[in-house]
């Protein structure tokens, strides 16, 4: 990295810096474990250097809850295989849900038509245990899967509680997913228990999934059990033999929490599918516990006066951490809708309202936002908003200085960098360093991040592969239905034996801090919810007039994305307006609204490698501005033709944009 020092956004001030509670954690450190930092890179340094020290030292800081503790933090120290904590015994739901004494509402739910409600701690606790006594009088067990297709409302969090309350493993995908998405994902894990809703709210327009929840439950065989929630009308008839949601948690029953293993599965989330069907990554309860502590505690600074809105699919992991951060004793918000139903500023106005102290977005959104002139900081009260964060892309240069001039100066803006692999970051914020335009303040606790070469060897102020050095505990588990760990160690560790590599391009630089230039593979990343291109190669390829398909998502030098799809025709079809609105259509009801195109394009020919392979990080490279000869091997290419039509292709978008900049 060359040039000068980026220009200086924010620099905590000293009391806000004392009081924070990384600053309490370092002083109990020093005073109960003789370790002492004097900095957060110290801190950091001493996480990695002693990752058994710095684990239980979390344990014991914050009294996590167990009915059996380990003798031991850390039993085997590599990659994969680690073993955290072995013989603990403990439940994450009743670690999440310890805080009932605390003060205010443990949810506030809203939707984009101005409906809100309250669930209250005891309440909340109350829902969860009746819940969870229903499950268990339907015979679901520890390590049971309950699968669920709900939006970002308040049964899901209920939901996701009560069964990890009886040790169910849990897995949710959004309600906009079509018909093959979802079963390309349940199928493999054979629920016994499936939750769907009655519909949800985008736009102002309500959307119908009752037929969808009667097709899932018919192509799955394993469910015993359907459950309802009525989110759209609470009186509309129930389907026969499907329950109601609402009946469920009626009741008094007592908490009871199912003493678990460390690493007993907690839910199932799901890779892009890039390759294949997409993998399912299983988390651990006492990992995803331990970590939603260090992050949301430590690095978000959050406790039981916070409340956090982060308004997200359930198909994206904030989502799951937006619950995590229960385990302060912070009220979370829920949210279902549009982002931008009542303009660009809709989630501002939100934070105004509810008095969020923490807002979770994508950096896309706050990019819209800077675009459309919104001055959210003028517009709406946030004074009580302390923090904001920004993931599942890079926030450009511009829209950092745009947080600080329209939202407000003392704001801790912190750009995440994570993964549905993990759960959480790998970089990103803390409270006690400033920030810096365009950079993430550096590598989380506990995360041994570094950027490497193609051989091996770290690199200071050079982009390189992102690298975690040393094991986390909310690494996965394994993947589902991978018994020798084959596809696991494929994912992670093919490149560097031992080592994870995370796809990302990095650059460390020499004051700590990292910049994320985005995605080393072929993922479609839009707005931090992945999706393979093989889901949608499947959509639309069963289409009779396509024969081939290449889809690329790129991230832009500027902070856009671009997302193309160029198909291959059969022999006596035309691109025409009908067949592009049919292509979307399909993306949009089989797939994913989030990943429909920004254009369709008729093409000659899908390059490829010699083997077959579609030559998807060569075109995205190209789309992003690399020149041919660093972003492909032409002697690899089955056909230069077709690869010269990219080339093309890639120039004149490049001048299109410079001519819009102009």
């Amino acid at each position: 990295m060359s040039g000068p020092e980026p220009e200086l956004l924010w620099s905590p001030a000293a009391e806000r810096v004392a009081s924070c509670r990384m600053s309490q954690y370092q002083r109990w450190l020093a005073t109960e474990k003789n370790v002492s930092t004097t900095d957060y890179r110290s801190l950091w340094q001493w996480s990695v250097t002693d990752p058994e020290g710095f684990w239980s030292s979390i344990w014991e800081y914050f009294d996590v809850l167990a009915s059996v503790p380990a003798s031991t933090a850390l039993a085997a120290d590599k990659m994969p295989g680690a073993q955290w904590f072995p013989g603990a015994r403990l439940n994450w739901a009743e670690n999440l849900l310890r805080h009932i004494d605390a003060d205010g509402p443990a949810i506030i739910s809203l939707d984009e038509d101005g409906h809100r409600s309250e669930i209250g701690r005891a309440q909340l606790v109350s829902q969860v245990a009746t819940l969870a006594a229903q499950f268990r009088a339907m015979g679901v067990r520890p390590g049971d899967r309950i699968a669920a297709v709900l939006p970002n409302i308040a049964p899901t969090v209920v939901a996701v509680l009560a069964a990890a309350s009886v040790g169910a493993v849990w897995s949710c995908c959004a309600p906009d997913f079509g018909l093959k998405g979802l079963l390309d994902r349940f199928t493999q894990i054979e629920p016994t228990v499936l939750i769907g809703v009655d519909g949800y709210r985008f736009n102002h327009k309500t959307v119908d999934r009752r037929a969808l929840l009667a097709e899932l439950q018919a192509h799955l065989p394993t469910v015993e059990n359907t459950i309802m929630v009525r989110h759209l009308d609470s009186t509309a008839p129930l389907p026969v033999g499907v329950l109601d949601f609402a009946e469920l948690i009626t009741g008094d029953a007592e908490p009871r929490y199912e003493q678990v293993p460390f690493d007993h599965p907690l839910w199932i989330l799901y890779s892009s599918g890039t390759t294949g069907l997409p993998k399912g990554i299983v988390h651990s309860h006492g990992g995803i516990l331990l970590e939603s502590l260090k992050a949301n505690a430590l690095h978000y600074d959050l406790g039981p006066t916070d409340r956090v809105f982060i308004a997200a699919s359930t198909a994206w992991v904030v989502w799951n951490m937006l619950v995590d951060a229960m385990v302060t004793g912070a009220t979370i918000v829920t949210y279902d809708g549009s982002p931008t139903a009542d303009g660009p500023d809709t989630l501002f106005r939100i934070c105004g309202k509810k008095r969020v102290t923490r807002f979770g977005t994508g950096a896309a959104y706050l990019t819209l936002c800077e675009k459309a002139g919104a001055t959210p900081g003028e517009d709406f009260d946030l004074g009580s908003l302390r923090s904001i964060m920004s993931t599942g892309s890079p926030l450009p240069d511009s829209t950092w200085a745009w947080v600080y001039r329209e939202i407000a100066p003392d704001v801790h803006l912190g750009s995440d960098s994570g993964g549905t692999d993990v759960a959480t970051a790998f970089v990103g914020a803390n409270p006690l360093q400033p920030v810096y335009t365009g950079e993430l303040q550096g590598p989380c606790l506990g995360v041994a991040v570094e950027a490497w070469d193609a051989e091996g060897h770290p690199l200071i102020d050079e982009v390189g592969e992102m690298v975690i050095t040393a094991p986390m505990p909310s690494m996965p588990i394994y993947f589902w239905n991978d018994p020798d760990g084959h596809r696991y160690h494929d994912a992670y560790f093919d490149t560097f034996p031992g080592v994870w590599r995370h796809g990302d391009w990095i650059t460390v630089t020499d004051r700590g801090s990292c910049l994320i230039h985005g995605r080393s593979d072929s993922t479609i990343n839009r707005g931090g919810v992945r999706m393979g291109s093989a889901d949608i190669y499947q959509a639309v390829e069963a289409l009779p007039e396509i024969a081939d398909a290449l889809v690329i998502g790129a991230e832009l030098p500027d902070g856009g994305y671009h997302m193309p799809l160029f198909v291959v025709l059969h022999p006596g079809y035309d691109l025409d307006d009908a067949l592009v609105d049919k292509i979307r259509t399909t993306i949009r009801t089989e797939v994913s609204p989030r990943h429909v195109p920004d254009e369709i394009v008729d093409v000659p020919a899908v390059p490829t490698t010699r083997t077959g392979k579609r030559l998807e990080v060569p075109i995205k490279k190209l789309i992003q501005g690399a020149p041919p000869e660093t972003a492909l091997n032409r002697s690899t290419v089955a056909d230069t033709d077709a690869l010269d039509w990219y080339i093309d292709y890639a120039n004149a978008f490049h001048r299109s944009r410079q001519t819009q900049d102009q």
